[in-house]
């Protein structure tokens, strides 16, 4: 049972970026600016995680050098600073469902980029590895047809919305399916850096809570840099509805707070790739979200997709679970000798000392 917690998490941590990709695409309808809200939500989640961090991490958090600071820096500009907001920007000319679709080339490229610098074990021979390979092949072929093939369209569970912000149907704006598809694209490129980056930053600074805190900080100060270009003006800044306000608020304790250490707890632990693995939830997620709340209809092509998203998320882990049990068992090969050999070892490292010698006399005597 205490392996399924790291699955559980990272369950949950698509449940809450689902929601966060929602919740975003119609704050962004209303006119909130991608930097302002990710200076926001990282305000917020540094000073919730702050106290926190602070208390809990005393014995456990090392002293910050300026070498794991600029670390903790460069792996902030990747994860937060350029992700966020060039993954919001994109939003904007796109769906959610979109834009989730999309995240799946994540465990693909993690996966490479993990096994090119040897940071993941991967051996075609076994069925193990296959499964691996054949795993992150159906991921991606499943979220491919979940956005582009629509088939036969199902009717909807609901017939009206049970959450409606516009008058008419949720509509996007501005939609340049092209751009906004290289732009999220571009964005998940970055977060694969990212993922591998903290493995490494992990082990130098292996304080979840701190290093959390410390990567809203800096995301904080590289986003309110960027946004001195890009939103001057003090009317970018207000918040004018409740939804911007839910969405900054969900964000920041949600999504930057508690998401962000439970992501890198669990890759302390599990490893990049592990945690990339989960993002095709992502996409069934929203789905299932928008037809009950936003009343969208599901194709053909959504169910199926979802289907070989669920089987190639199978078959990786289960390959990945079988890479654990055989380093499980090597580990314990190590550690145990042959008893002979034992012995051998034994006999061969006594050193007599002062031997006993038979007294001649004393034998003559008896």
């Amino acid at each position: 049972m205490e392996g399924c917690r790291y699955y559980v998490v990272m369950i949950l941590v698509q449940l809450a970026y689902g929601g966060s990709s929602v919740l975003v695409k119609l704050s962004l309808e209303e006119g909130l600016k991608p930097v302002v809200f990710v200076v926001y939500r990282h305000v917020m989640a540094m000073f919730l995680l702050a106290p926190f961090a602070y208390f809990l991490e005393k014995k456990q958090r090392p002293s910050l050098s300026f070498s794991i600071a600029a670390k903790v820096f460069v792996l902030t500009l990747f994860g937060t600073t350029i992700h966020l907001n060039v993954y919001y920007t994109g939003l904007a000319y796109t769906s959610p469902t979109v834009a989730c679709a999309l995240s799946n080339v994540v465990p693909s490229l993690t996966f490479a980029m993990a096994v090119l610098l040897r940071m993941e074990n991967l051996n075609i021979k076994s069925a193990r590895g296959q499964a691996k390979v054949v795993g992150t092949l159906l991921c991606i072929g499943g979220s491919l047809m979940f956005t582009f093939w629509k088939g036969y369209l199902f009717k909807g569970f609901v017939e009206k919305p049970l959450i409606s912000v516009y008058s008419t149907e949720m509509k996007h704006g501005n939609e340049n399916w092209i751009k906004g598809s290289g732009l999220i694209l571009t964005s998940h490129i970055v977060w694969c850096s990212w993922l591998i980056l903290q493995a490494v930053v992990c082990k130098v600074y292996p304080a979840p809570l701190s290093l959390t805190t410390l990567i809203c900080f800096f995301a904080s100060l590289q986003s309110s840099i960027v946004a001195l270009f890009f939103a001057r003006d003090q009317a970018s800044w207000r918040l004018d509805s409740n939804v911007q306000l839910l969405t900054i608020a969900y964000s920041g304790f949600v999504s930057s707070a508690l998401v962000y250490y439970l992501q890198t707890w669990c890759i302390s632990y599990k490893g990049p790739v592990f945690t990339a693995m989960f993002s095709p939830l992502q996409v069934i997620i929203v789905a299932l979200f928008s037809e009950f709340a936003f009343a969208e209809r599901l194709h053909v092509g959504s169910l199926i997709g979802a289907f070989l998203i669920i089987v190639g998320l199978y078959c990786f882990l289960w390959g990945k679970r079988k890479d654990g049990l055989v380093a499980e068992v090597t580990e314990n090969e190590k550690g145990v000798l042959n008893d002979d050999k034992v012995l051998a070892i034994s006999l061969n490292d006594i050193k007599v000392t002062n031997p006993v010698t038979t007294d001649p006399v004393t034998t003559e005597r008896a």
